[in-house]
């Protein structure tokens, strides 16, 4: 083994020269062996670590490129269900429209009804007269065939003796003649009441099938405004319903704000046409309280937090709840929810309210807060500019600010709360349910 060495690896020196004297340095073979298996292990352990690196570089690399592709699909999704609340949004208000239109058609329809029954009802009372008079007119034409009959025999009677009954036959000439004229007259009215019987009772039918065909109109306008009532009601209560809001009482709160009535003084009248379809009436009335009820619940809807306060292109970045605190990276609890965009990306109202605060404050930065219904108020914070002041009106989708990175914060981001009575909860169950339906 040691010949070996000395064979392959003999041994050196290295002379180290100074104007004074010269010195050597001896490297036996073992020392240059020790000393080429530690540079082969350094250059092998160089070309591993920059292997290694370049690896990760390239997986940081794919890793970025999915976040993105993962981000524009959101976005898409994001667009896509915009999209998708604007038609149902323009099917709501074309459902509504064509009520209205199907309401004013059932109106003019139970007026058609009105007067065709109002006419039956005449023609059954001219007909009934027409029958009336006819049997009379048949009793009368009896009576004149007996009187008829009991002349005749007298005049038989009276032939022996034509000099004295002379005079009384010719008076009952007249009065045959007289009676043959009223019969022929009765005969002429029989056949006029018939004709005129037989009409009114084929106009009758035609009236009856009208009123069927009216009938069973309404009753297809009607169950198409039940459809579209049900349509439009549904996701409203659903949507207000998942968010915990009490909805009877904020239905209450908005009937006393939009309660006013009036009209001129006019005297009580009364119709003579009657009272129509009940059936009918009723369910037109639970027709207009059904979409009396869907304007409020729109009304409602605007007056709480339902909607989302960013117009444009973001992501969520932090929930509602525990988290480790970006600065200290201790545990804290976070009472919004953080969504990140480009800096200037639109911020709106999610309510109807009122401005209490806009301005700069501790850790949230440029902050701005609305007080809303039911004891709602909302914050908007780590603005980039505040377009609203204290006091002002606002309503819902009203733009209020622009997003931004003031404060305590480590990007560009809108920090979003939702408050009842002053308590923090999680904003997220209030936007996940408007998107059913705003």
């Amino acid at each position: 083994m040691k010949n070996a060495l000395n064979k392959y690896l003999p041994e050196q020196r290295i002379y180290i020269r100074t104007d004074s004297s010269t010195r050597f340095l001896t490297l036996k073979s073992k020392s240059q062996l020790f000393i080429g298996i530690m540079a082969t292990a350094s250059f092998s352990w160089m070309m591993i670590a920059t292997a290694i690196l370049g690896i990760e570089m390239l997986e940081s690399r794919s890793d970025s490129n999915r976040a993105e592709d993962q981000k524009q699909a959101y976005e898409l999704r994001i667009n896509t269900l915009s999209a998708e609340r604007d038609r149902r949004s323009l099917e709501a208000q074309a459902a509504q429209e064509q009520f209205y239109v199907a309401l004013n058609q059932i109106s003019e329809q139970q007026t058609d009804l009105l007067e065709a029954e109002e006419q039956r009802r005449e023609l059954a009372t001219g007909l009934h007269i027409m029958q009336t008079k006819l049997q009379d007119a048949i009793k009368s034409r009896d009576v004149a065939v007996r009187n008829s009959d009991n002349l005749l025999a007298e005049l038989q009677d009276a032939t022996g003796n034509k000099s004295l009954h002379l005079d009384a036959t010719e008076e009952l000439n007249k009065t045959l003649a007289i009676i043959s004229q009223e019969l022929n007259t009765s005969v002429d009215q029989r056949q006029i009441l018939a004709t005129d019987a037989a009409e009114a009772k084929q106009y009758a039918q035609e009236l009856a099938f009208n009123t069927e065909l009216a009938r069973l109109k309404n009753e297809q306008i009607f169950s198409r405004l039940e459809d579209a009532v049900e349509v439009s009601l549904s996701p409203l209560e659903r949507a207000l319903s998942k968010s915990g809001i009490n909805t009877d009482a904020l239905l209450n709160d908005v009937r006393r704000g939009y309660s006013g009535t009036g009209g001129p003084l006019t005297e009580l009248t009364i119709s003579s046409k009657g009272a129509g379809d009940n059936s009918n009436s009723l369910r037109a009335n639970g027709l207009l309280k059904a979409l009396d009820r869907v304007n409020l619940l729109k009304i409602a809807g605007n007056k709480v937090p339902l909607s989302n306060p960013v117009r444009g292109s973001y992501r969520y970045t932090s929930g509602f709840g525990g988290r480790r605190d970006p600065k200290t990276g201790g545990w804290r609890r976070h009472n919004g929810t953080d969504m990140a965009g480009p800096l200037g990306t639109r911020i709106v109202a999610t309510a109807d309210g009122v401005v209490t605060f806009a301005g700069r404050q501790s850790g949230y930065g440029r902050l701005i807060k609305i007080r809303h219904k039911q004891g709602f108020e909302t914050y908007y914070a780590h603005l980039n500019r505040i377009d609203v002041k204290k006091g002002q009106k606002v309503s819902r989708g009203d733009k209020i600010g622009a997003m931004g990175n003031s404060g305590r914060s480590t990007g560009v981001h809108l920090h979003y709360e939702i408050r009842i009575d002053g308590n923090p909860v999680n904003a997220m169950k209030y936007i996940k349910a408007a998107n059913d339906v705003f």
